[in-house]
């Protein structure tokens, strides 16, 4: 059954009981990077080994999440600033012990390429916020082979030639 979170802006990120924070750099541009997490929204899919399915929903304001083991999520997207800051939180999920979840992807120019940072952010009960704590090596992992996997994709993608953009 779904849950309603309490809906957090911006600075939860900063703020949650909890947050891990994992970063990494990719050869990509902070541009299409930001494209990649913006505006192809079902591509996580191709990328991000734990997202079974994603799609983007209410005009590209909020987007629906399913992963595997059969976590589903309804987000609004909290901030969009091309080449900066992509986030959202979770409104719905079916996560139980969550009370607020929100996620931040930072993008910080490296020289021709970016600087990742991902922050998720979570409030809940103890044992959800204790289940989160010791699931930290595990999404840091997934954080990288995502990220290493969204640049192979962004790198193929290009070689293709300049109107490739992301969609398949």
């Amino acid at each position: 059954m779904p849950r309603q979170l309490r809906p957090v802006g911006l600075d939860f990120v900063e703020s949650a009981p909890v947050r891990l924070v994992f970063a990494r750099e990719m050869a990509a541009p902070p541009d299409r990077v930001f494209h990649a997490l913006n505006d192809d929204v079902p591509g996580w899919a191709q990328w991000f080994a734990a997202v079974t399915h994603a799609e983007s929903v209410d005009d590209g304001a909020g987007r629906a999440v399913r992963l595997k083991g059969g976590g589903r999520f309804r987000e609004t997207v909290i901030a969009a600033r091309e080449a900066e800051v992509y986030a959202y939180r979770v409104d719905l999920t079916n996560a139980p012990g969550a009370r607020a979840i929100a996620e931040e992807w930072r993008l910080v120019p490296s020289g021709a390429g970016t600087h990742v940072q991902w922050t998720f952010a979570v409030d809940g009960t103890a044992p959800f916020r204790f289940v989160v704590r010791l699931a930290r090596a595990g999404l840091g992992r997934a954080f990288r082979d995502a990220v290493g996997a969204l640049d192979r994709r962004l790198a193929s993608q290009s070689s293709v030639g300049p109107d490739a953009g992301g969609q398949q």
